[in-house]
Order: C-alpha cells, then sequence, then structure tokens
C-alpha cells in the first residue's frame, strides 16, 4: 500500500480510493475509483439490512467517502466516519449542477460523485455535531405544529367568510368561545369540519407546548447556555427565536465574517455583473429558511419595541419601502449576532433594564430545575455578569413587583466588551 513522507518523518498511508453512496431509503449504489478516476469498484446495489455488513467487510481506513446530504445522510456518516480516513458530505444542489447528465442511473450518479471526489470538486456542506442534529429536528417539529395550528385556524376562518359571518369576540379559538362555534347555524357536514377543526387545535396545542418547553430547557444546557444569553439581550429576540437561530448557526466559528453568515441565510442581496454593468437584486433566499424567517420576525418585533431599531426602519422604510425596510433591519440585526456570539460581547445599544426584564422572563420558563437550584433574581445577575451588563442595577419593576438582585458577581470570562449597534 503506497505511503506519504510527511516532514516530521512520519509515515502516513495515502488514500488510494475513492468511494461514493448513492443513498435511497431501501438501499444504496456504492462505487469507487483511485487517483486517475479509474474504476476501481463497480457500481452495486447494498439493501439498508446489509449495509453494516459490507461496509465492515469492504471499507478501508485509507479510503475517502462522499455522500449527498439527503433525510438519512447523517446515519450514513457516523457509520462510515469511524470506519475510513474522512467522509464528506456533498451539496446535492450544487452537485447536481456540476454533473448533470442526460443519462441518469444510481450506478452513474454514484461513479460521478466518486470521480468528482477524487478530482478534489466535492462542493461540501457543514457535518453538524449531534446536538446540533437534535435541536434543528426540534426546531423543525415545532415549525410543522404550529404550520398546522395555522392551516386549521385558517380553515375555520374560512367557513365563517364563506357564511358571512364575523368571529366572536377575543381569541377566536379560545375554550370560552367554543359555544359560539358550536351554536353556529350551518349545515351538517359544515358543523362537522367545524368540531373536527376545534378538535385538531386541541390535540395540537400539547404537543406545541411540550415541543417549546423542551427547547425552553436546552436553552440553559451544553452548548447552547452560553449563547442564549448573548442573543436574549437584542430587542426582538425571545428564548424560542434564540433557540431557532442557534440551530441554524450550530456553530458560529464556521462563519469568518457577518458577510459569510448574512450569504448563509439567504437574506444578502443577489448580484447581476456582466462587463462592465453590475447591478443588485432581490436577496437570494439560499440557505435555511428558518433562519431568514426567525430573523424578520426579530426584525418586527425590534422595530415595534426598541426606539434604535425603530428609527432605522422609519429612514430605511421612506427610502426602501416597508417590506425592504424590514428585511434589510433583519440583515443589520444578524450582523450584531454575529458580532456578540463570535466575539463574546453585549450590544452597546442595549437597554439594561429591558435586558434583565427578558433573563427574569427566561430564567422564569426555565422554572427552578432549568436554573439549576439558583433563584430567578441570582439567574438573571449570573446572566448580566455573563453579559458584562447590570452592574449598577439593584432592583427592577417585573410585572407589577419589584424585584432585587444580588450583587453582581464581576464581568464574564468572555463579555468583556461592547460593539456599537450602528
Amino acid at each position: 500500500m503506497s505511503a506519504d513522507q510527511t516532514a516530521c518523518g512520519v509515515i502516513e498511508l495515502k488514500t488510494d480510493r475513492f468511494v461514493a453512496f448513492d443513498i435511497s431509503k431501501r438501499s444504496s449504489v456504492v462505487a469507487a475509483v483511485d487517483r486517475t478516476q479509474q474504476i476501481v469498484l463497480q457500481p452495486r446495489k447494498i439493501p439498508i439490512e446489509k449495509l453494516q455488513q459490507w461496509v465492515s467487510q469492504n471499507l478501508k481506513p485509507t479510503d475517502k467517502v462522499v455522500i449527498e446530504a439527503t433525510v438519512n445522510a447523517w446515519y450514513y456518516y457516523d457509520l462510515l466516519a469511524p470506519l475510513v480516513r474522512e467522509v464528506v458530505v456533498a451539496n446535492p444542489h450544487k452537485v447536481r449542477l456540476i454533473a448533470q447528465s442526460r443519462v441518469k442511473t444510481d450506478a452513474r450518479d454514484a461513479l460521478a460523485l466518486a470521480k468528482l471526489l477524487a478530482a478534489e470538486l466535492v462542493p461540501t456542506v457543514w457535518v453538524p455535531p449531534v446536538e446540533v442534529r437534535e435541536l434543528r429536528a426540534l426546531v423543525a417539529q415545532r415549525t410543522r405544529l404550529v404550520k398546522a395550528r395555522t392551516q386549521a385556524k385558517n380553515r375555520l376562518m374560512a367557513v365563517l367568510t364563506a357564511h358571512h359571518l364575523l368571529p366572536p369576540a377575543g381569541e377566536p379559538f379560545s375554550l370560552k368561545n367554543r359555544g359560539w362555534w358550536q351554536s353556529l347555524k350551518v349545515s351538517a357536514s359544515t358543523t362537522l369540519l367545524i368540531t373536527q377543526e376545534l378538535t385538531q387545535l386541541d390535540s395540537l396545542q400539547p404537543l406545541i407546548s411540550q415541543t417549546e418547553q423542551e427547547l425552553i430547557k436546552l436553552s440553559n444546557t451544553g452548548r447552547w447556555a452560553s449563547q442564549s444569553a448573548f442573543l436574549l439581550q437584542l430587542p426582538g429576540v425571545g428564548v424560542l427565536t434564540a433557540m431557532v437561530i442557534l440551530s441554524a448557526i450550530g456553530d458560529i466559528e464556521r462563519f469568518a465574517s457577518a458577510k459569510q453568515l448574512v450569504g448563509y441565510s439567504g437574506l444578502g442581496a443577489s448580484i447581476h455583473s456582466s462587463g462592465q454593468l453590475t447591478r443588485t437584486g432581490s436577496i437570494t433566499k439560499e440557505g435555511r429558511r428558518e433562519l431568514r424567517t426567525a430573523l424578520v420576525e426579530a426584525a418586527w418585533a425590534a422595530v415595534v419595541y426598541d426606539e434604535f431599531w425603530k428609527a432605522l426602519f422609519e429612514r430605511l422604510a421612506l427610502q426602501l419601502g416597508r417590506g425592504k425596510a424590514i428585511v434589510a433591519v433583519a440583515r443589520k440585526l444578524l450582523v450584531v449576532i454575529w458580532h456578540v456570539l463570535k466575539e463574546g460581547v453585549a450590544d452597546r445599544q442595549a437597554n439594561e433594564e429591558r435586558v434583565t426584564s427578558k433573563l427574569l422572563r427566561w430564567g422564569y420558563k426555565l422554572g427552578s430545575a432549568g436554573r439549576k437550584g439558583l433563584s430567578n433574581p441570582s439567574f438573571a445577575r449570573l446572566q448580566l455578569s455573563w453579559l458584562g451588563l447590570g452592574a449598577r442595577l439593584t432592583t427592577l419593576e417585573w410585572y407589577g413587583r419589584k424585584v432585587s438582585l444580588p450583587p453582581p458577581l464581576g464581568v464574564g470570562a468572555q463579555a468583556v466588551g461592547t460593539i456599537q449597534t450602528g
């Protein structure tokens, strides 16, 4: 077997096979080429139930393997990574542009992917750690449940529109209004529809609450505990929004600049350049949709409750219109997020009393167990010290009562500076 001599005199085994798996639900097709892109393993189909046995018997520690990012890609990654030299995960959309063909089969796709790997032309995606994958799955589950709830509500409102009826006062779907819905003079089939939609709403709400409580619990555990407070200090960002943002970013260290993070979110402007003509268009909308959605929602809240962001929005709205202005605010908010997470600093525009109120609310939602036994004021003080904020703040009016904060604990190890939001 061939080997490379390193500068330190260590013999390092050289990669001599480039293996690709074309993955489907019930099977995968595997093929391999060498450095000269000659086929060394003809494409073969492996049923999912025989996969573990096949890879343990046929893969080598010197192999370099590529798989495409699909629903079950992480199962393959975790299975293959201990057995080979390296596993890379390909971006399926970009690979398709490079290796598109009129004749498409799983065998051809596997060979094409192996050859791209040997030529070092595979556009890869970041492989998130297990805790990031789990958080993303939880965020996605909440999104699905909330979407289903919204659809059920929309269908009920459509019933009212079809019968020229106005919804009841207050929250139309609250328990106190159920009698109103059941008393509507509509056909039997429409009554059945209303009953089923209300039943669906009743079944969805506990599921949404359970999912949200788990997200809140995770916000003060593991890698997320040291990052959540830096996001919660920002206007428009609550604990659930913070977890959506953190799940999408995963690891801030993989973004060398705020511009890269903006591009990843799809909030960056598209650029059309030809010859001497360069013009910008609408946002790219490439990247993680949930990050983009969370930022726009946070931006709307920020421009309502924070004077700095409200003034920025109003100034931009005069130039761009409200739709484009809120996207610009969301993009600017993301730049601030990059700074506070990357540098571990407090936002210079942070309102200390408002931040403290949000931290108390976070602690209240966590409960005693989530706060690891700390009282709510002690938990808020701990987070303020980590941010380097609120050193002179001793009391706070919170939901109609005065809360006394413990003495400052000293500035957190990373919270050593502030940044200018503007």
